[in-house]
């Protein structure tokens, strides 16, 4: 979602959504989230500023589709009722299990709490929307995350005059959803079934 109301969201609404976060499944049960409220509205200026540098910046990277790119909306950060910020915490290298061979199975954790928060919000009524146009770094260090941490997610959540219809870049015309079966093989890469 990026087309937001300003309503409040009732304190009790909230916390089932931020429990629902926190009932993520985490590979090792580090639960690696930290998630930071922005209820200070020059701090959530600050971030929309960063936000806003990262799309000119995507624009420039886009080349011929800088100008499309441009006219989308991809954020509802001075709009939505509630701003968050999801983070990996800090001193995770001492979290082995799960993570000897695969590290990043930390961020996969973060992803499953948002992703449990998106449902949550979604079940009580609340549009949610993930934005990644940031440097972590400026982020990081706006918000006081310290060495090891790192920002994933500026969530933007609140009431919407109503839900889309289809994912909003396809109802722009920016890309189509691939379907399901182009991403589904048979015992190895690339093999759609036993014969090929």
């Amino acid at each position: 979602m990026r087309h937001f109301r300003s309503d409040p969201i009732p304190e009790e609404i909230l916390q089932r959504v931020l429990q629902a976060a926190h009932q993520a499944p985490s590979v090792g049960l580090m639960q690696p989230w930290r998630f930071i409220r922005i209820t200070d509205s020059a701090l959530r200026c600050q971030i929309h500023a960063l936000v806003d540098a990262e799309r000119h910046l995507t624009a420039d990277a886009l080349g011929s589709r800088d100008a499309q790119f441009m006219r989308l909306k991809v954020e509802g950060i001075t709009d939505c009722a509630e701003l968050w910020v999801a983070a990996l915490m800090d001193q995770r290298e001492s979290h082995i299990f799960g993570r000897r061979t695969l590290p990043e199975m930390d961020l996969a954790s973060v992803a499953c709490a948002i992703q449990n928060m998106w449902l949550a919000a979604r079940a009580e009524g609340l549009g949610m929307g993930w934005v990644s146009l940031f440097d972590p770094q400026a982020l990081a260090a706006l918000l006081g995350i310290p060495a090891g941490g790192k920002p994933v997610a500026i969530l933007c959540l609140g009431q919407v005059e109503e839900f889309y219809a289809a994912p909003m870049l396809q109802l722009e015309g920016w890309r189509a959803p691939q379907p399901l079966g182009e991403m589904l093989f048979e015992n190895s890469w690339g093999c759609t079934d036993a014969g090929t």
